[in-house]
Formats: structure tokens, sequence, C-alpha cells
């Protein structure tokens, strides 16, 4: 039986569970005079962190030390890493790793659906306190046949229901550039790991902008795979009504390149599959982009007024692409019902969450109260109460739109779409918490935060997270690129160009 309730034993420490086996009873690898420095590791991305273990310039036990280091010294402060197993990742490496394009690399991997045998998995709710899991994900497998050393897990809100990372089973996590922040949702913990320096790349989900955002809110690059890129196998088929995808949050454009390419290929029985690649992602990476014609649309979804970091970001990453010989063509708006996208999301996300809630409940016997948060407490009752039909509709809604949105870029030659990502600068936190104080407030607020990122989840168009630099608050701004369905090619191809332009592996946070 898959998933079964193993009950945990894990206790709580220092803000993160750790393994039964204390950190420090291990044996040694190497020379400690040839490791590497803290401010060494922390100036590679995860490839290059790779190419010095496979040059004999570091081992993977230094990495490993490193990344546990940087845990013990910022976890404190931005709550990003929620367990930790380093006894199990010694074993990985004393074992033998596999020889892959990540060999020797440490990652930590979300709190949310993706099972790794013999952790815990919460899913950011009490309801799943005790939950241990029986057998490795797909996409677990292949983590682990590209190298990785898995040592812990980063933190997500309560079943991915929200843009910010806080829950009552684990705690606020915070932003690395200003801990009164958001460090953005649901992939909250991946991106507050990253920019701390704990890693050069983590795991990430995306249902709604769950890796943008976060990646917006911490300065990282972090792109949205097409629908199905990446297989549920074996626990589902789908997520949210096939809104919902996995992928990365990290500092360069390259690591998110090779690991699609480790990661994004069909399994047998999954209902369906995004177009494959007509080559590696990786060779994207720095291949010539030639003169591409851009729509530009900042009006959203819902209405949304534009704060300066919004704006200030578009006119950066406008101004970079006109440098580099790029059309701009500004449009006034998508041909979308904004309203009618909106009630159809809500319709599938609801369903999904009383399905999600229900399940956990006849498993454990617990009261929902006792173990669901507000906001999602209301959204597995009203999915209950929504029809077969009405879900059936909101199906063909979003599939509408996806035919609709390829027609827009077909019709006006357009190659991409960029727009805003956030409206403004990270929401301070407690903004968008599924126990909100106000739930009037909490349903404003996470209309504005995610109003330009649902519409890719929507149409399984690909989408990227660029980072344009710090707003006067010094937070990180961004903006956002989608291509047409199956073509992150293109979006690879733009990001390492703009990567050289408009970088952003210098803005590190003080932390």
């Amino acid at each position: 039986m898959r998933g079964r309730c193993l009950h945990a034993t894990h206790a709580p420490s220092s803000g993160f569970h750790k393994s039964c086996e204390e950190a420090g009873q291990r044996p040694t690898n190497g020379d400690p005079g040839r490791m590497i420095s803290k401010d060494e590791y922390a100036a590679q991305d995860a490839l290059g962190l790779a190419a010095l273990v496979a040059n004999g310039a570091a081992s993977p036990d230094e990495l490993l030390d490193h990344a546990l280091a940087r845990v013990a010294a910022v976890n404190p402060a931005v709550n990003a890493v929620t367990f930790l197993d380093e006894a199990g990742a010694r074993r990985q490496i004393d074992r033998g790793l596999p020889r892959g394009p990540f060999t020797g690399v440490p990652m930590l991997i979300k709190d949310m659906n993706a099972h790794v045998a013999g952790w815990p998995l919460t899913n950011g709710s009490r309801s799943y306190r005790d939950f241990i899991c029986d057998h490795d994900s797909v996409l677990i497998e292949r983590y682990r046949r590209a190298g990785f050393v898995l040592f812990g897990r980063s933190a997500s809100p309560e079943f991915g229901l929200t843009s910010t990372t806080e829950t009552l089973v684990h705690g606020k996590t915070r932003n690395p550039f200003g801990l009164e922040r958001t460090s953005g949702g649901s992939s909250g913990g991946a991106s507050a790991a990253v920019a701390a320096g704990i890693i050069p790349l983590a795991h990430a989900s995306d249902g709604g902008g769950s890796i943008r955002i976060p990646a917006a809110c911490c300065g990282l690059f972090g792109l949205k795979p097409s629908r199905a890129r990446i297989t549920m196998a074996p626990d589902a088929a789908e997520g949210w009504g096939s809104m919902s995808t996995v992928h990365a949050v990290g500092v360069s454009v390259r690591d998110s390149a090779a690991l699609l390419d480790a990661t994004a290929a069909p399994v047998p029985g999954d209902p369906y599959a995004a177009p494959a690649p007509a080559r590696p992602w990786a060779a994207e990476v720095g291949a010539p982009v030639g003169r591409l014609r851009i729509a530009l649309c900042l009006e959203a979804a819902n209405p949304t007024v534009l704060a300066a970091p919004a704006l200030d970001a578009i006119a950066l990453i406008r101004a970079a692409l006109a440098d580099l010989g790029h059309e701009i063509v500004e449009v006034a708006r998508l041909p979308l019902s904004g309203p009618v996208l909106t009630a159809a999301q809500q319709t599938l996300i609801a369903c999904n969450v009383a399905r999600s809630v229900d399940q956990r409940l006849a498993a454990t016997g617990a009261r929902i109260e006792d173990v669901i948060e507000p906001v999602p407490l209301m959204l597995a009752t009203a999915g209950r109460a929504i029809p077969a039909t009405a879900y059936l509709d909101a199906l063909a809604t979003i599939h509408d739109a996806g035919r609709r949105m390829a027609a827009f870029l077909d019709e006006g030659r357009y190659d991409l779409l960029l727009t805003p990502l956030l409206p403004d600068s990270p929401p301070p936190l407690g903004t968008l918490s599924l126990s909100p104080a106000d739930l009037g407030d909490y349903v404003a607020a996470i209309g504005r935060v995610v109003a330009f990122t649902g519409l890719q989840n929507m149409t399984g168009q690909p989408a990227m997270a660029v980072p344009a630099g710090l707003d006067a608050l010094g937070l990180p701004r961004a903006v956002q690129v989608a291509a047409r369905f199956g073509d992150e090619a293109q979006l690879y191809r733009l990001a390492a160009q703009l990567e050289t332009v408009v970088p952003w592996r210098g803005l590190r946070p003080a932390l």
C-alpha cells in the first residue's frame, strides 16, 4: 500500500526536524586541507559544485558539510528547512553516487507531494503530522540517478494553497532579504533556502505561481514547465486538474535546464505528456536567440494596480530586451475573460482540496476542524458542494483558454509574452496566511498576488520568473515571460541572454 502512515516519532528541534542519528557521528573523507571554503561553496551554482566533485577539488561529504553548516547558521532566522536526514545523506554518499550531471550536490525536497522513502511528508498540514513515505516518487528516483544527495525537506503551506509559507505545523518561513516579508509560496522554503545560500538549486512545484512567485520574492530564476512535462508517478496522474507541475528554483539558468533534461520524461501509464524537445535544454543555454517579437501585457486577469517595483522591473527588462534587438509590442489585454478563468480555477482547486482533505480524514479519523487551517477548510467545504458537471465545465474553460492563448501568439506572430509577476514588493508575513484574521482581506490579497501567474497554469504554457534587481526597500523584483506550450527551449535561450546583461547572481541578502 503506497503512502501508508508509519507514525513518525521525529520531534521539532531548533525550527526543523532531525533524523534519529545525530550530526557529527560519521567518518570524514579526504584531506581536510583540500576542503573548499564557505565562500567558494556559495559562489557556485549546482553544476559548478558538481564540477568540483568531478575534478576532485571537493567531495560530496564536503558539500554536504557546507549545506548543513549553512542550515545551522541561517535556518533559525528563516525557517526554510523543516526536516534533516544527515545520516541518510551520508549513507547515500558511502554507498557510492551515480555518475550524473549533479553528482555530489546537496538537494532539498519540498514538503509537498514528493515521496522520499523513510521521510515524513506533511504537505504543510497537521493532518499529515505522522505520515512517513514508504517509497520514492519517480521524480525522486530521477534526482538520485542525477547524483543529488537528498538531505532534507523545505517548507510549504498547507496543501500548497497560498503564496506565502506560513503553517500551524512548521511556523513562518521568512524572506532572507527582509525577515518580516514572505519568501513566497508554496515553494517558499525552497526559495528561502536558495536565497540564504544553503543550496544553489531546490525542488519546487507550481499550481498557480508557486515556483515563479517564490523565485520573484527571493531574487532567483524559476521556470514552471509545460503541463505534464514532469511525471507525477506513481502517486498521481495530474495535479489540480492539470494545472500543477514540478521543477525548481535556483541561481542559474543552466542549472534549471540541466535539471529538466535529467527529470523530464513520461512513464508508462501517464495520461498525457508534453512534446519532447528537439534537443537537450542544456544546449539552449547560450544558443543563438535571434530577434524575437515579444508581446507585453500589463493587464492582469483581475483588476490589479501595479506599484513602482512591478513597473520598474518591467521597464528594466523591456529596455534590456530592446538593447538586445528584440521587438516589444504592447497589447492592451489578452483574449480571455478574467472572471470566467478565476471561477474555473477556484472550482478546480476547491474540488481537489475537498478530495485531499477527505482522503486524509478517512485515513486518520481526525476531525477536520482540529487538523485543517481555516482557508483550506473553507475550500474543502465549498468543493464538496460543487456538482461534477461544474468541475467538467471548469476543465473545459481552462482548455479553451489554452487554445485561445495559442491562437493569440500565432495570429500576432509573437514568440513570447512578457508580463509583470508580483504587482508590488513581497508582502509582509501574515498577509497571505491560511489562518487569516479576516477572510475578506485574505481573498483580496491572494487575488492580487497571483493575478499574473495563474493563467499559465490553466493554459499549460511554460513560464519563467526573471529577476530584475532590487526595489527601494532592498527587496527583489522580477518579471514573467511565457512561451508557447512545449517551448521551454525559447525561454531558456532568452533567459541565458538576459542573465548576461541583467545578472542576478550578485543579488545576495545580508543574512
